[in-house]
Protein backbone atom coordinates (compact mmCIF):
# COMPACT_ATOMS: atom_id res chain seq x y z
CA UNK A 1 0.00 0.00 0.00
CA UNK A 2 1.39 3.24 -1.34
CA UNK A 3 1.58 5.92 1.67
CA UNK A 4 0.90 9.55 1.47
CA UNK A 5 4.78 10.27 1.24
CA UNK A 6 4.78 8.04 -1.86
CA UNK A 7 1.23 9.44 -3.64
CA UNK A 8 3.19 13.06 -3.21
CA UNK A 9 6.75 12.14 -4.94
CA UNK A 10 4.92 10.42 -7.34
CA UNK A 11 2.82 13.66 -8.33
CA UNK A 12 5.62 16.17 -8.00
CA UNK A 13 7.35 13.63 -10.44
CA UNK A 14 4.65 13.86 -12.81
CA UNK A 15 4.80 17.35 -12.76
CA UNK A 16 8.01 17.60 -13.69
CA UNK A 17 7.26 16.15 -17.16
CA UNK A 18 7.39 18.23 -19.88
CA UNK A 19 3.44 18.53 -20.80
CA UNK A 20 2.42 18.70 -17.00
CA UNK A 21 5.32 21.37 -16.18
CA UNK A 22 4.19 23.65 -19.15
CA UNK A 23 0.45 23.89 -17.97
CA UNK A 24 1.48 24.28 -14.52
CA UNK A 25 3.74 27.52 -15.43
CA UNK A 26 1.33 28.80 -17.40
CA UNK A 27 -1.28 28.30 -14.51
CA UNK A 28 0.70 30.37 -12.54
CA UNK A 29 2.21 32.86 -14.92
CA UNK A 30 -1.41 33.98 -15.58
CA UNK A 31 -3.19 33.39 -12.09
CA UNK A 32 -0.06 36.32 -10.89
CA UNK A 33 -0.24 38.41 -13.94
CA UNK A 34 -3.81 38.93 -13.98
CA UNK A 35 -3.44 40.14 -9.84
CA UNK A 36 -1.07 42.74 -10.88
CA UNK A 37 -2.72 43.64 -13.81
CA UNK A 38 -5.56 44.28 -11.81
CA UNK A 39 -3.78 46.25 -8.80
CA UNK A 40 -1.88 48.29 -11.30
CA UNK A 41 -5.07 49.31 -12.98
CA UNK A 42 -6.33 50.33 -9.58
CA UNK A 43 -3.22 52.24 -9.62
CA UNK A 44 -3.93 54.23 -12.53
CA UNK A 45 -1.51 52.59 -14.42
CA UNK A 46 -1.47 50.73 -17.40
CA UNK A 47 -2.43 47.00 -17.09
CA UNK A 48 0.48 45.94 -19.09
CA UNK A 49 2.98 47.32 -16.70
CA UNK A 50 1.56 45.59 -13.57
CA UNK A 51 2.04 42.28 -16.08
CA UNK A 52 5.96 43.20 -16.92
CA UNK A 53 6.30 43.62 -12.78
CA UNK A 54 4.71 40.09 -12.34
CA UNK A 55 6.77 38.38 -14.59
CA UNK A 56 9.88 40.17 -12.66
CA UNK A 57 8.11 38.60 -9.19
CA UNK A 58 8.11 35.18 -10.58
CA UNK A 59 11.67 35.25 -12.12
CA UNK A 60 14.96 34.79 -10.71
CA UNK A 61 14.89 38.22 -9.24
CA UNK A 62 11.92 37.26 -6.96
CA UNK A 63 10.72 34.44 -6.28
CA UNK A 64 14.42 33.07 -7.66
CA UNK A 65 16.06 35.13 -4.84
CA UNK A 66 13.23 34.33 -2.02
CA UNK A 67 12.96 31.19 -2.90
CA UNK A 68 15.33 29.33 -4.80
CA UNK A 69 13.83 25.60 -4.21
CA UNK A 70 10.52 26.44 -5.11
CA UNK A 71 11.96 28.35 -8.24
CA UNK A 72 14.47 25.74 -9.70
CA UNK A 73 11.25 23.01 -9.03
CA UNK A 74 8.77 25.33 -11.14
CA UNK A 75 11.11 26.61 -13.50
CA UNK A 76 13.98 24.37 -14.30
CA UNK A 77 16.32 25.64 -17.03
CA UNK A 78 15.30 22.87 -19.35
CA UNK A 79 11.76 24.35 -19.66
CA UNK A 80 12.95 27.69 -20.76
CA UNK A 81 12.55 26.81 -24.46
CA UNK A 82 8.91 26.15 -24.29
CA UNK A 83 8.44 29.61 -22.81
CA UNK A 84 10.82 31.17 -25.21
CA UNK A 85 8.84 29.68 -28.27
CA UNK A 86 5.44 30.59 -26.99
CA UNK A 87 6.73 33.96 -26.17
CA UNK A 88 7.53 34.52 -29.57
CA UNK A 89 4.32 33.10 -31.34
CA UNK A 90 2.64 35.28 -28.95
CA UNK A 91 4.66 38.31 -29.99
CA UNK A 92 4.37 37.56 -33.28
CA UNK A 93 0.53 37.51 -33.33
CA UNK A 94 0.79 40.77 -30.93
CA UNK A 95 3.27 42.54 -33.78
CA UNK A 96 0.51 41.33 -36.27
CA UNK A 97 -2.02 43.10 -34.35
CA UNK A 98 -0.16 46.58 -33.77
CA UNK A 99 0.73 46.36 -38.02
CA UNK A 100 -3.05 46.27 -38.84
CA UNK A 101 -3.72 48.98 -35.67
CA UNK A 102 -1.41 51.23 -37.56
CA UNK A 103 -3.43 54.06 -38.79
CA UNK A 104 -1.80 56.03 -41.62
CA UNK A 105 -5.00 58.18 -42.17
CA UNK A 106 -3.66 59.92 -39.21
CA UNK A 107 -0.66 61.22 -40.39
CA UNK A 108 -2.55 62.03 -44.23
CA UNK A 109 -4.50 64.75 -42.60
CA UNK A 110 -1.86 66.14 -40.15
CA UNK A 111 1.55 65.15 -42.49
CA UNK A 112 3.82 68.29 -41.65
CA UNK A 113 3.07 68.22 -38.27
CA UNK A 114 3.67 64.13 -37.99
CA UNK A 115 6.53 64.25 -40.24
CA UNK A 116 8.12 66.96 -38.42
CA UNK A 117 7.50 65.42 -34.78
CA UNK A 118 8.14 61.83 -35.97
CA UNK A 119 11.27 62.38 -37.08
CA UNK A 120 12.58 64.86 -33.94
CA UNK A 121 11.12 62.28 -31.84
CA UNK A 122 13.71 59.91 -33.27
CA UNK A 123 16.38 62.48 -33.82
CA UNK A 124 17.09 64.35 -30.76
CA UNK A 125 16.69 61.20 -28.40
CA UNK A 126 19.61 59.81 -30.52
CA UNK A 127 22.08 63.31 -30.05
CA UNK A 128 21.13 63.40 -26.08
CA UNK A 129 21.91 59.80 -25.82
CA UNK A 130 25.59 60.74 -27.58
CA UNK A 131 27.90 60.66 -24.24
CA UNK A 132 26.05 57.86 -22.70
CA UNK A 133 26.89 55.31 -25.78
CA UNK A 134 30.70 54.90 -25.42
CA UNK A 135 30.22 54.55 -21.35
CA UNK A 136 27.35 51.42 -22.02
CA UNK A 137 29.81 50.23 -24.73
CA UNK A 138 33.05 50.02 -22.45
CA UNK A 139 30.77 49.03 -19.21
CA UNK A 140 28.04 46.54 -20.32
CA UNK A 141 28.74 46.07 -23.91
CA UNK A 142 30.12 42.86 -25.50
CA UNK A 143 33.18 42.36 -27.52
CA UNK A 144 31.53 40.46 -29.75
CA UNK A 145 29.89 43.38 -31.13
CA UNK A 146 30.44 46.54 -32.91
CA UNK A 147 31.06 49.91 -31.51
CA UNK A 148 28.41 50.93 -34.52
CA UNK A 149 25.81 48.36 -34.06
CA UNK A 150 25.56 48.66 -30.05
CA UNK A 151 25.47 52.51 -30.65
CA UNK A 152 22.36 52.10 -33.29
CA UNK A 153 20.72 49.86 -31.27
CA UNK A 154 21.04 51.87 -27.90
CA UNK A 155 19.93 55.19 -30.38
CA UNK A 156 16.41 52.92 -31.06
CA UNK A 157 16.30 51.91 -27.81
CA UNK A 158 16.05 55.39 -26.12
CA UNK A 159 13.30 56.61 -29.07
CA UNK A 160 10.86 53.76 -28.55
CA UNK A 161 7.21 55.07 -28.28
CA UNK A 162 4.65 52.23 -27.01
CA UNK A 163 1.81 52.42 -29.50
CA UNK A 164 -0.53 50.30 -27.93
CA UNK A 165 0.45 51.40 -24.25
CA UNK A 166 0.45 54.90 -26.05
CA UNK A 167 -3.44 54.24 -27.63
CA UNK A 168 -4.77 52.26 -23.81
CA UNK A 169 -3.58 55.55 -21.65
CA UNK A 170 -5.13 57.97 -24.18
CA UNK A 171 -8.25 56.24 -24.37
CA UNK A 172 -8.33 55.41 -20.27
CA UNK A 173 -7.93 59.82 -20.31
CA UNK A 174 -10.25 60.36 -22.88
CA UNK A 175 -8.07 62.11 -25.13
CA UNK A 176 -8.98 59.90 -28.36
CA UNK A 177 -11.00 62.27 -29.88
CA UNK A 178 -8.79 65.50 -28.81
CA UNK A 179 -6.51 66.94 -31.64
CA UNK A 180 -3.32 66.12 -28.96
CA UNK A 181 -4.69 62.92 -28.87
CA UNK A 182 -4.87 61.99 -32.50
CA UNK A 183 -1.90 63.87 -33.06
CA UNK A 184 0.34 61.71 -30.71
CA UNK A 185 -0.90 58.33 -32.05
CA UNK A 186 -0.13 59.40 -35.29
CA UNK A 187 3.33 60.31 -34.05
CA UNK A 188 4.05 57.25 -32.34
CA UNK A 189 2.96 55.43 -35.56
CA UNK A 190 5.04 56.79 -37.90
CA UNK A 191 7.53 56.80 -35.53
CA UNK A 192 7.62 53.25 -34.54
CA UNK A 193 7.37 52.46 -38.67
CA UNK A 194 10.54 54.28 -38.96
CA UNK A 195 12.35 53.35 -35.68
CA UNK A 196 11.29 49.01 -36.95
CA UNK A 197 12.54 49.81 -40.48
CA UNK A 198 16.36 50.85 -38.71
CA UNK A 199 16.02 48.14 -36.65
CA UNK A 200 16.34 45.57 -38.80
CA UNK A 201 19.00 46.93 -40.69
CA UNK A 202 21.03 47.05 -37.26
CA UNK A 203 19.66 43.18 -36.23
CA UNK A 204 20.68 42.32 -39.85
CA UNK A 205 24.58 44.09 -39.70
CA UNK A 206 24.71 42.24 -35.93
CA UNK A 207 23.86 39.09 -37.83
CA UNK A 208 26.12 39.21 -40.51
CA UNK A 209 29.50 41.00 -38.59
CA UNK A 210 29.39 44.33 -40.03
CA UNK A 211 27.64 46.59 -43.00
CA UNK A 212 29.29 45.09 -45.81
CA UNK A 213 28.22 41.75 -44.88
CA UNK A 214 25.00 42.60 -44.30
CA UNK A 215 24.38 44.20 -47.36
CA UNK A 216 22.57 41.10 -49.01
CA UNK A 217 20.23 41.09 -46.22
CA UNK A 218 19.35 44.73 -46.66
CA UNK A 219 19.15 44.04 -50.17
CA UNK A 220 16.48 41.14 -49.77
CA UNK A 221 14.77 42.80 -47.25
CA UNK A 222 13.93 45.47 -49.65
CA UNK A 223 13.11 43.43 -52.00
CA UNK A 224 10.91 41.47 -49.46
CA UNK A 225 8.85 44.90 -48.44
CA UNK A 226 8.23 45.91 -52.41
CA UNK A 227 6.81 42.49 -53.04
CA UNK A 228 4.44 42.86 -49.64
CA UNK A 229 3.53 46.04 -50.13
CA UNK A 230 3.02 45.76 -54.43
CA UNK A 231 2.27 42.39 -55.59
CA UNK A 232 0.52 40.49 -51.78
CA UNK A 233 -1.07 43.51 -50.71
CA UNK A 234 -3.16 44.30 -54.18
CA UNK A 235 -3.90 40.61 -53.92
CA UNK A 236 -5.25 40.45 -50.65
CA UNK A 237 -7.53 43.54 -51.19
CA UNK A 238 -8.98 41.35 -54.14
CA UNK A 239 -9.86 38.78 -52.01
CA UNK A 240 -10.67 40.61 -48.45
CA UNK A 241 -12.56 43.12 -50.36
CA UNK A 242 -14.73 41.24 -52.87
CA UNK A 243 -18.06 41.08 -52.82
CA UNK A 244 -17.82 37.28 -52.57
CA UNK A 245 -16.22 37.34 -49.68
CA UNK A 246 -18.56 37.90 -47.31
CA UNK A 247 -19.97 34.44 -49.21
CA UNK A 248 -17.28 32.45 -48.08
CA UNK A 249 -17.74 33.34 -44.35
CA UNK A 250 -15.10 35.31 -41.96
CA UNK A 251 -13.26 31.71 -40.71
CA UNK A 252 -11.73 31.60 -44.22
CA UNK A 253 -10.89 34.84 -44.34
CA UNK A 254 -8.91 34.65 -40.87
CA UNK A 255 -7.74 31.33 -42.12
CA UNK A 256 -5.94 33.59 -44.60
CA UNK A 257 -4.77 36.35 -42.28
CA UNK A 258 -2.94 33.54 -40.30
CA UNK A 259 -1.10 32.13 -43.19
CA UNK A 260 0.00 35.05 -44.60
CA UNK A 261 1.33 36.06 -41.01
CA UNK A 262 3.08 32.58 -41.25
CA UNK A 263 4.63 33.33 -44.44
CA UNK A 264 5.63 36.95 -44.00
CA UNK A 265 7.75 35.74 -40.47
CA UNK A 266 9.27 32.82 -41.91
CA UNK A 267 10.38 35.08 -44.95
CA UNK A 268 12.03 37.29 -42.71
CA UNK A 269 13.45 34.73 -40.43
CA UNK A 270 15.53 33.04 -43.89
CA UNK A 271 16.32 36.71 -45.04
CA UNK A 272 18.26 37.18 -41.43
CA UNK A 273 15.95 39.82 -40.22
CA UNK A 274 13.55 38.70 -36.91
CA UNK A 275 10.26 36.76 -37.23
CA UNK A 276 8.81 39.49 -35.22
CA UNK A 277 9.68 42.53 -38.28
CA UNK A 278 7.36 39.79 -40.43
CA UNK A 279 4.45 39.88 -38.54
CA UNK A 280 4.64 43.48 -38.26
CA UNK A 281 4.42 44.37 -41.92
CA UNK A 282 1.98 41.36 -42.18
CA UNK A 283 -0.15 43.43 -40.04
CA UNK A 284 1.05 46.65 -41.89
CA UNK A 285 -0.07 45.42 -45.67
CA UNK A 286 -3.40 44.20 -44.58
CA UNK A 287 -6.53 46.07 -46.20
CA UNK A 288 -8.58 48.10 -43.87
CA UNK A 289 -11.75 46.37 -43.88
CA UNK A 290 -13.70 47.79 -40.47
CA UNK A 291 -15.79 44.45 -40.08
CA UNK A 292 -13.04 41.72 -41.11
CA UNK A 293 -10.31 43.98 -38.95
CA UNK A 294 -12.46 44.17 -35.74
CA UNK A 295 -13.40 40.45 -35.91
CA UNK A 296 -10.16 39.43 -36.51
CA UNK A 297 -8.44 41.81 -34.39
CA UNK A 298 -10.99 40.28 -31.40
CA UNK A 299 -10.07 36.61 -32.25
CA UNK A 300 -6.18 37.46 -32.09
CA UNK A 301 -5.96 40.04 -29.48
CA UNK A 302 -7.68 37.62 -27.44
CA UNK A 303 -5.55 34.60 -27.33
CA UNK A 304 -2.16 37.00 -28.09
CA UNK A 305 -2.77 39.80 -24.80
CA UNK A 306 -4.18 37.59 -22.48
CA UNK A 307 -1.86 34.47 -22.70
CA UNK A 308 0.69 34.51 -24.78
CA UNK A 309 1.93 38.34 -23.77
CA UNK A 310 1.97 36.86 -20.01
CA UNK A 311 4.70 34.13 -20.97
CA UNK A 312 6.72 36.30 -22.47
CA UNK A 313 6.71 38.68 -19.66
CA UNK A 314 7.51 35.95 -17.76
CA UNK A 315 10.81 34.67 -20.33
CA UNK A 316 11.93 38.26 -19.49
CA UNK A 317 11.27 37.66 -15.76
CA UNK A 318 13.38 34.66 -16.19
CA UNK A 319 16.58 36.69 -17.51
CA UNK A 320 16.10 39.86 -15.28
CA UNK A 321 18.86 39.76 -13.24
CA UNK A 322 17.81 42.62 -10.71
CA UNK A 323 20.24 40.80 -8.20
CA UNK A 324 22.93 42.23 -9.52
CA UNK A 325 22.06 46.04 -9.20
CA UNK A 326 24.73 48.08 -7.08
CA UNK A 327 25.62 51.46 -6.32
CA UNK A 328 27.22 51.88 -9.71
CA UNK A 329 24.50 50.60 -12.06
CA UNK A 330 21.55 51.66 -9.73
CA UNK A 331 23.41 55.53 -11.17
CA UNK A 332 23.68 54.31 -14.13
CA UNK A 333 20.01 53.52 -14.58
CA UNK A 334 19.13 56.74 -13.01
CA UNK A 335 21.60 58.75 -16.11
CA UNK A 336 19.84 56.19 -18.48
CA UNK A 337 16.00 57.19 -17.28
CA UNK A 338 17.42 61.41 -17.38
CA UNK A 339 18.48 60.65 -21.38
CA UNK A 340 15.80 58.73 -22.10
CA UNK A 341 12.75 61.28 -20.46
CA UNK A 342 14.56 64.27 -21.90
CA UNK A 343 15.17 63.14 -25.09
CA UNK A 344 11.71 62.22 -25.85
CA UNK A 345 10.40 65.63 -24.50
CA UNK A 346 12.85 67.91 -26.23
CA UNK A 347 12.14 65.65 -29.43
CA UNK A 348 8.56 66.54 -28.76
CA UNK A 349 8.64 69.79 -27.05
CA UNK A 350 10.49 71.90 -29.37
CA UNK A 351 8.99 71.01 -32.61
CA UNK A 352 5.77 70.81 -31.43
CA UNK A 353 6.23 74.82 -30.24
CA UNK A 354 7.39 75.17 -33.71
CA UNK A 355 5.07 73.80 -35.83
CA UNK A 356 2.20 76.37 -33.44
CA UNK A 357 0.82 73.45 -30.55
CA UNK A 358 0.18 75.74 -27.35
CA UNK A 359 2.42 75.06 -24.76
CA UNK A 360 0.60 72.81 -22.24
CA UNK A 361 -0.39 70.39 -25.64
CA UNK A 362 3.26 70.71 -26.39
CA UNK A 363 4.26 69.01 -22.83
CA UNK A 364 1.69 66.62 -23.13
CA UNK A 365 3.09 65.07 -26.55
CA UNK A 366 6.24 64.98 -24.39
CA UNK A 367 4.58 63.07 -21.73
CA UNK A 368 2.83 60.73 -23.63
CA UNK A 369 5.73 59.83 -26.29
CA UNK A 370 7.74 58.80 -22.86
CA UNK A 371 5.80 55.79 -23.26
CA UNK A 372 7.87 52.57 -24.03
CA UNK A 373 6.53 49.89 -22.11
CA UNK A 374 5.75 46.96 -24.09
CA UNK A 375 7.53 47.66 -27.38
CA UNK A 376 11.37 48.39 -25.78
CA UNK A 377 10.54 45.44 -24.35
CA UNK A 378 10.30 43.90 -27.36
CA UNK A 379 13.46 45.67 -28.84
CA UNK A 380 15.52 44.81 -26.35
CA UNK A 381 14.85 40.95 -26.01
CA UNK A 382 15.70 41.25 -30.22
CA UNK A 383 19.17 43.05 -29.25
CA UNK A 384 19.72 40.30 -26.50
CA UNK A 385 18.77 37.32 -28.66
CA UNK A 386 20.94 39.14 -31.20
CA UNK A 387 23.92 39.41 -28.64
CA UNK A 388 24.10 43.05 -29.34
CA UNK A 389 22.77 43.65 -25.60
CA UNK A 390 24.45 41.81 -22.20
CA UNK A 391 22.26 40.63 -19.42
CA UNK A 392 23.56 43.77 -17.19
CA UNK A 393 22.24 46.78 -20.12
CA UNK A 394 19.43 44.75 -20.95
CA UNK A 395 18.18 44.77 -17.14
CA UNK A 396 18.96 48.04 -17.27
CA UNK A 397 16.58 49.35 -19.74
CA UNK A 398 13.72 47.31 -19.28
CA UNK A 399 13.92 48.95 -15.71
CA UNK A 400 13.99 52.15 -17.37
CA UNK A 401 11.19 51.29 -19.76
CA UNK A 402 8.97 50.38 -16.66
CA UNK A 403 9.42 53.80 -14.81
CA UNK A 404 9.31 56.12 -18.17
CA UNK A 405 5.66 54.31 -18.86
CA UNK A 406 4.67 54.56 -14.80
CA UNK A 407 5.76 58.34 -14.88
CA UNK A 408 3.55 58.99 -18.17
CA UNK A 409 -0.16 59.44 -16.16
CA UNK A 410 1.35 61.24 -13.10
CA UNK A 411 3.41 63.49 -15.81
CA UNK A 412 -0.11 64.13 -17.70
CA UNK A 413 -2.02 64.82 -14.21
CA UNK A 414 0.54 67.46 -13.29
CA UNK A 415 0.44 69.14 -16.66
CA UNK A 416 -3.63 69.48 -16.81
CA UNK A 417 -2.81 70.32 -13.18
CA UNK A 418 -0.95 73.68 -14.07
CA UNK A 419 -2.73 74.36 -17.73
CA UNK A 420 -6.35 74.47 -15.59
CA UNK A 421 -4.51 77.19 -13.20
CA UNK A 422 -3.26 78.91 -17.06
CA UNK A 423 0.22 78.94 -15.60
CA UNK A 424 1.32 77.55 -19.85
CA UNK A 425 -1.98 79.64 -21.41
Amino acid sequence: MLSLSDVLNNILEKLHEPVSLLLLQLLIILIVSRAFGLLFKKLNQPTVIGEIVAGIVIGVSGLGMLFPEIFNYLFPEKSYIYLEILSKLGLALFMFIIGIELDLHLFKQQSRKVITLSISSIVVPCITGVFLYSFLYHAYGTIKISYFVFVAFIAISLSITAFPVLARIISARGMGSQSIGKLALSCAAVADLLNWCLLSIVVAMAKAGSLQAAIPTIVFAFIFIVLMAFVVRPWLRKILLSPTSKSTGNYKLLVVAFILLLFSALCAEIIGLHILFGAFLAGVIMPRNEEFTIELNSKIEAISVHLFLPVFFAFNGLRLQIIWLNVFSLWTLFIIIIVAMLGKFLGSLLPAKWVGLPTADALRLGALMNTRGLMELVVLNIGLEAGILSTEIFTLFVLMAILTTLATNPLLDLIDKFAKRKEFN
